[in-house]
């Protein structure tokens, strides 16, 4: 998934950024509008972790979201 990709998905992937990151607020939420570049600032303020990894852990999620994804795809058709 790409960055236009994650941008186009924000709305239906906002449940699963608040289920992985529970300290991110739905205003957090609103602010990062599915950039990955205030997705990683935010996770840095909120849970005090260095650049890398915020990234490390975005990286992992969106991976994740993609097999997700997927998976879902796969099972309607």
């Amino acid at each position: 998934m790409n960055a236009d990709q994650l941008e186009g998905k924000w709305k239906q992937l906002r449940g699963s950024v608040k289920e992985k990151w529970g300290k991110l607020t739905d205003d957090d939420l609103d602010v990062i509008a599915g950039k990955r570049d205030k997705l990683i600032g935010r996770l840095q303020e909120r849970y005090g972790v260095s650049k890398e990894e915020a990234e490390k852990q975005a990286d992992s999620w969106q991976t994740t979201a993609e097999v997700e994804r997927e998976k879902s795809f796969t099972q309607k058709t």
